[in-house]
């Protein structure tokens, strides 16, 4: 092995010390252990890690090792891991390649009623709450909504609206056992419109916390689909619907009213955002409610999401 020259040493510390915005300013690095370098990574970010692992081979053995990615992932991700549905447990070989999972794939917990994930751009936890768990009001009803499942869905059932004029959506959850605390979080509801969709105008979407935050905004449901709206007879299972008029003209307040499409071929649309922090006494409450307009139908729940409100592309 050929020796390092002293111009060799000193150019690879200038280009360490370049990189990584000055975080390794002040300290020849090449002379310091492994172990050390991987101290001082694991102060950094996901992120920062994969960068600095190009840095020099000693650099992606350092940045690569379990104690800097075990303090990327959740202080409780073995418990998380534990409360994974039979058969979907995750099979790695580092602390990286669990990361990594857990941000790329959602992780089935709790009897199949949530999905974990890491959010990418973060390490924040994301979590989806399953239809089964929300509270909709006549979901009970074949009548008004109807169970099934759907091979796109992360869950095994789905709620299927049928036709309601009364039309609410809840779910309360306690913060502190699931979200990252200290974290801003945006809330989503997961849905897809069929092709006889109908009946929906404007609904009221209300996020609140025990601690007496309380914000309501006012959110679309149905696609955008142009200047024209149009006008439905719907006929399914034998029986006559209703008709409906359905909204397809800009709302007040520009494309942010509109449902965002989803990488995961469903649609999402924000309800609110809130923070996760102790003064809110660690519980929060959503409501999606509308009650005003004529018969709807045709919209397909799958959850409600929470994730970092910096966060990565929906629908990871």
């Amino acid at each position: 092995m050929s020796k390092r020259t002293g111009n060799d040493k000193q150019q690879q510390t200038t280009a360490v010390k370049t990189t990584g915005d000055g975080i390794l300013c002040g300290a020849d690095f090449y002379d310091l252990a492994e172990g050390c370098i991987a101290v001082v990574i694991s102060f950094t970010s996901a992120r920062d890690a994969c960068r600095l692992a190009t840095v020099s081979r000693i650099f992606k053995s350092a940045a690569d090792s379990d104690p800097v990615w075990i303090r990327f992932l959740p202080a409780d991700y073995e418990a998380i891991l534990a409360r994974c549905v039979e058969g979907g447990t995750m099979v790695v070989d580092s602390k990286k390649e669990l990361y990594r999972q857990l941000v790329e794939r959602p992780l089935i917990v709790d009897g199949g009623r949530k999905a974990f994930r890491l959010d990418k751009e973060t390490g924040k936890k994301c979590y989806m709450i399953a239809a089964r768990d929300l509270h909709i009001v006549w979901s009970d009803t074949p009548r008004y909504w109807e169970w099934s499942s759907l091979p796109e869905s992360r869950f095994s059932e789905v709620a299927e609206l049928i036709s309601v004029c009364w039309f609410e959506i809840g779910l309360k959850m306690h913060t502190s056992l699931l979200l990252s605390a200290g974290t801003n979080y945006a809330v989503y509801l997961v849905f897809k419109m069929t092709e006889e969709s109908y009946g929906f105008r404007t609904a009221e979407a209300t996020v609140g916390t025990a601690g007496g935050k309380r914000n309501t905004i006012e959110v679309l449901l149905e696609p955008n689909h142009g200047p024209l709206e149009r006008l439905r007879l719907v006929h399914r299972r034998g029986r006559l619907g209703r008709f409906g008029l359905v909204p397809s003209r800009p709302a007040e307040g520009g494309d942010e009213k509109w449902p965002k499409q989803r990488s995961d071929g469903w649609l999402e649309q924000k309800l609110g955002e809130f923070s996760s922090n102790e003064e809110d006494d660690g519980e929060v409450k959503v409501s999606l409610l509308e009650t005003k307009a004529n018969w709807k139908g045709g919209l397909i729940v799958e959850g409600i999401e929470f994730r970092p409100v910096v966060a990565s592309s929906p629908g990871s």
